[in-house]
């Protein structure tokens, strides 16, 4: 191990987990949110076993659970220091960064008219939609549209994106990524600036049998500084992705990248990975619990999804050694009990889990997500890059 006390971390994304208000939620519109409890109020039963051991119960009122005395690890409340309360920027706190102006978002009124004429110039297509909107609605309402007449169909979200929606079989995945491309450096530019384009590929011919696929693709803006990640790869260490975590930053300071079918499918893979011998970071992103559920302010789903996470959870938990440390946290809230479709700007969970850990305790709260990344920088003995911010918890970790 080199004198590192852990040779591989992992970390979990459970993607919009959020367990209550911030000091300044309020300034987003968000009172009286809390993601995980409310769930758990919505449902009769809350089968979470796994999750229960480490503690999530801890960190907030769950009906159906109640404190827990002998929790297996440490367990604590994280606050988001950065602007915002979108995927990126919690992402990019968490390996060090502090975002200090929120990404520009286009929900009320779609994109501005000469951004979707400069769109329309260079694909060669009429843009549709151009509004925000569930990915599935927006098919149900256009996808037909797009088939016959090779419109192009063009929406957002509560986050800052711009989603371009492409027929796998008429228009091909390459059109759709090449409209994409377009797109990003378009939106490249100060007043268009988005987080993301994201390339949203479906099957089927006609309303109601259209399904999205999982060759999604995200281009997302570079980050604007060095993160933990970089510092990691620079060293010579393995930093492995899940999900969407390469997509989210850009590929930056990512050595393998693995994506995901679904949350389960995530799940399955970082189990697998577990399996084999590395020297580094496994760093998941679990978008399903946002994308399916939070933002379609569904709340039973939201808790059903949780459910298949724990029994997951339960065959990853064996494999977790000594020399491993596996934390489990979010980026964001997406109360799918609150009003509209947005994210919701919420404390996040952090459970962490060794087989060698002794003291299990609450660590009580911290400030900014980036604990995390100064965590993994700490252990592996990695200068964290300059300009970036947090503070390591491993001594906490005995």
């Amino acid at each position: 191990m080199e004198g590192k006390k852990y040779k591989r971390i992992f970390v979990l994304v459970i993607d919009s987990l959020g367990i209550g208000e911030m000091s300044d939620s309020k300034e987003y519109g968000d009172i009286g949110v809390n993601t995980l409890q409310h769930i758990s109020e919505s449902r009769e039963t809350f089968l979470i076993p796994n999750l229960t051991k480490l503690g999530i119960s801890n960190l907030t009122n769950l009906k159906q659970i109640g404190h827990q005395d002998n929790p297996l690890g440490c367990y604590m409340k994280l606050s988001e220091r950065s602007r915002g309360k979108d995927t990126m920027t919690g992402h990019w706190e968490m390996m060090g960064l502090y975002v200090t102006k929120p990404f520009k978002t286009f929900t009320e009124h779609g994109f501005p008219d000469a951004l979707i004429e400069e769109l329309e110039k260079r694909t060669g297509r009429k843009i549709i939609g151009n509004k925000s909107a569930s990915g599935t609605q927006i098919l149900e309402e256009l996808g037909e549209r797009e088939i016959n007449n090779g419109e192009l169909i063009v929406y957002t979200s509560a986050d800052s994106v711009l989603q371009i929606c492409g027929n796998e079989e008429t228009m091909g995945l390459e059109t759709l990524y090449h409209y994409c491309e377009i797109a990003r450096e378009l939106t490249m530019q100060e007043q268009w600036k988005v987080g993301r384009v994201i390339a949203r590929p479906y099957v089927g011919k006609k309303k109601g049998d259209f399904v999205r696929t999982s060759n999604r693709h995200d281009y997302a803006l570079k980050p604007f500084g060095k993160t933990v990640l970089n510092a990691l790869k620079e060293q010579g260490y393995d930093v492995i992705s899940v999900g969407k975590i390469s997509d989210i930053f850009d590929g930056e300071g990512i050595t393998q990248i693995n994506k995901s079918k679904s949350s389960v499918h995530g799940m399955e893979q970082t189990i697998q990975i577990a399996k084999t011998d590395f020297n580094g970071l496994c760093f998941v992103n679990l978008v399903d619990f946002d994308a399916l559920w939070g933002h379609r302010r569904n709340a039973v789903g939201y808790g059903d999804e949780l459910e298949r996470f724990d029994i997951k959870l339960g065959e990853l938990l064996p494999l977790i050694g000594e020399k491993d440390l596996l934390i489990i946290t979010a980026d964001h809230g997406n109360d799918p009990t609150y009003k509209g479709t947005d994210h919701t700007r919420e404390k996040v969970p952090m459970l962490a889990y060794s087989k060698s850990m002794t003291s299990k305790k609450d660590l009580g709260e911290a400030d900014t997500f980036a604990v995390i990344g100064a965590t993994i920088a700490d252990n592996f003995g990695v200068k964290m890059p300059e300009g970036t911010i947090g503070t390591s918890l491993l001594n906490c970790f005995d």
